[in-house]
């Protein structure tokens, strides 16, 4: 819960930051003024939400708003996101998430599957490439969670050459794991771990 609480803060804190710009009069547009998501150093939440969440607003609807915030963001840089090393650092990213808690019912590797291969942004490469990259990691997983975490973890790192790819595999992660209305510690300690894997701080992230 209390991650979700950071992320409207930086969100907030933000978007007050922005006001001096000449832009904070234009900050009812739910998805920022259109500027490049990454281009700015900002955040990666962007500078578009209006911090403006009424407190008694529950954390569900909170959690299923900021993940929309990310979606929207994510394919706003849909075009940049074409390369070899997004595609597999982010199925590796999804698989260590769905993989967090150490065990996958069927039901949720198809669930997740099916996230992964309606996303807008991973429309940009072939369905069955995704399901053949996010299964063979979860499979690993499974077999041997430590192994199986460390080869996502080497193949998530790839990704760390491009700060908007690296930010973008982390961005997919969160999506993924919080589609359910839920994000769980073990879920938030995978996502730090690819943090540190792609030189990101986890604090940039809420988490």
């Amino acid at each position: 819960m209390a991650m979700w609480d950071r992320l409207k803060d930086q969100a907030k804190n933000l978007q007050q930051s922005q006001s001096g710009r000449g832009s904070g009069g234009q900050g009812q547009a739910p998805h920022g003024q259109g500027q490049a998501p990454y281009g700015q150093g900002q955040a990666p939440y962007g500078q578009g939400q209006s911090g403006g969440h009424a407190p008694g607003s529950s954390s569900g609807g909170s959690k299923a708003k900021l993940v929309g915030l990310l979606k929207s963001q994510l394919a706003s840089a849909k075009n940049e996101l074409k390369s070899g090393a997004y595609r597999d650092a982010s199925m590796a990213m999804c698989a260590l998430v769905a993989a967090a808690d150490g065990h996958v019912e069927q039901a949720e590797r198809q669930r997740v599957e099916e996230l992964i291969v309606s996303n807008e942004v991973l429309q940009n490469f072939p369905a069955d490439q995704l399901r053949q990259r996010f299964n063979k990691h979860l499979d690993q997983l499974i077999a041997n969670f430590e192994a199986g975490k460390a080869e996502a973890l080497r193949e998530i790192a790839k990704a760390a050459k491009k700060p908007a790819e690296a930010r973008a595999v982390i961005q997919t992660g969160i999506v993924v794991a919080g589609a359910d209305g839920h994000f769980d510690q073990s879920e938030q300690f995978a996502i730090r771990d690819a943090c540190a894997a792609l030189g990101l701080s986890p604090t940039e992230f809420g988490v």
